[in-house]
């Protein structure tokens, strides 16, 4: 991911020093696990750990040797039986490539997955708080973009609260299930490495066996990873585009913060634009996209090709890195949020009072109405009111002499309350966040 959308603490994550590092802690638990078993002095344990390290200049050593090798981790242990010494001939003993690299890719989406998590749960905070704050604040609801009935704003941000949280448990699902690692050998049938070996390496890195495996944890997992924050990001973007339509000028209900220096147009300097809201759509349709090869990685060649290998250096980083800035933005978006709560009221206004019509059908079929019928009388007093520039709704009703043969004019007015819409908001409200 190009340095734009990517946060210090994610980068750092899926930085090189980091990735070989974790391949040193995979060699290192593995030959405490042989330690254990008296296959190797332990004394020759103690000294690889103190010997043994990973930084740039390191970096920079695999990468020389790899230009030769054209094998990245047989360059990576030669680098660290250099640093290693003589005890550097107990590295890597009986493993094949996949034992450290799959292993230590676990321990990579882990620490990702740990970030991302930490990420919602702030975002939970302040969708929580900006819907307790809106939670009586009454807008238009839209369906097919065109009024349906009235809401409030605070319900809007507590249905984007409650998707959130399953988002948090998609990725703690995720998080459960690339949790496993292998050491189990060339084809996974323990050749040169025992069982015993991979059980104590695994619990040192505070990972699980997979059950069984071939030359490489099976790339469903991986799937499941990303398809978790892709299902995260799609969210982000429905959050998104609702706020650029909010932000429209003939709109204009909502607005993201817009900061002291802020420049909207290089040509037009009145101009104040959606851009952040803009930048999580986009950047959702590339995590979405990476989808489709993760998916593609689970059919590998017999007991194990690399053409998965290619592909997960670029999207595991990417969307990891991706959904990070995605989700510190929108909170950043969410926390600075303008509202127009006069604009609101002025736009429901716009339809004249037609959302009280689904109000006004459900009174004539209490009363006895065939439901036909009453759609009918409803629907062309509707019509009347938005193709007579001067009739609102309540006029109509109230000049149609069908209508008034069942609703007196108290009732029509009894029926025009905004509060009628809204006054479950607080059981909706309990449900989401509790006693409130």
């Amino acid at each position: 991911m190009i340095p734009r959308y990517t946060r210090p603490r994610m980068g750092k994550v899926w930085s090189e020093v980091n990735k070989f590092q974790k391949w040193l802690d995979v060699e290192i638990a593995v030959c405490e696990a042989w330690a254990e078993l008296g296959k190797i002095p332990k004394e020759a344990v103690e000294k690889i750990k103190e010997r043994t390290y990973v930084d740039e200049r390191v970096v920079e050593r695999i990468k020389e040797i790899e230009r030769v090798y054209k094998h990245d981790v047989l360059a990576f242990v030669t680098a660290i039986k250099e640093l290693a010494g003589e005890e550097g001939k107990y590295i890597h003993l009986g493993l094949t490539s996949s034992d450290v690299i799959d292993t230590a890719l676990a321990l990579l989406m882990r620490e990702a997955l740990d970030i991302l998590i930490e990420d919602i749960e702030e975002l939970l905070e302040v969708l929580k708080k900006r819907a307790l704050e809106h939670k009586d604040t009454v807008m238009i609801g839209r369906t097919h973009g065109v009024h349906a009935e009235p809401m409030t704003l605070g319900l809007k941000f507590a249905l984007w609260y409650e998707e959130m949280k399953r988002n948090l448990e998609r990725l703690k699902r995720a998080r459960e299930v690339v949790s496993y690692g292998k050491i189990s050998g060339a084809v996974g049938t323990y050749s040169n490495v025992l069982p015993e070996v991979e059980q104590i390496a695994l619990y040192k890195l505070g990972l699980k066996i997979e059950p069984v495996s071939n030359q490489v944890v099976q790339r469903d997992r991986h799937a499941e990873f990303i398809w978790a924050t892709a299902v995260v990001a799609s969210s982000l973007e429905k959050f998104a585009v609702e706020i650029r339509h909010l932000q429209r000028t003939e709109v204009l209900e909502a607005q993201e913060p817009f900061t002291k220096g802020q420049r909207g147009s290089s040509a037009m300097p009145h101009k104040k634009n959606p851009i952040h809201s803009e930048r999580i759509t986009g950047l959702a349709r590339y995590v979405r996209s990476n989808i489709i090869p993760a998916l593609e990685n689970i059919a590998l060649w017999h007991e194990r090709d690399i053409s998965h290998s290619s592909v997960e250096r670029i999207i595991l980083p990417d969307n990891s890195i991706a959904l990070d800035y995605m989700l510190h933005l929108f909170k950043e978006i969410m926390e600075g949020l303008v509202v127009y709560p006069e604009n609101m009221k002025r736009n429901m206004e716009l339809s004249k009072g037609l959302f009280f019509s689904s109000k006004v059908l459900a009174r004539l079929q209490e009363k006895g109405v065939d439901r036909d019928k009453a759609y009918d009388m409803v629907q062309r007093c509707a019509m009347r009111a938005w193709e007579e520039k001067e009739l609102d709704f309540k006029t109509a009703l109230l000049q149609d002499k069908e209508v008034t043969q069942y609703l007196s004019e108290e009732e029509i007015n009894q029926i025009f309350q905004i509060e009628e819409f809204i006054k479950h908001r607080d059981t909706i409200f309990r449900r989401v966040f509790g006693e409130n």
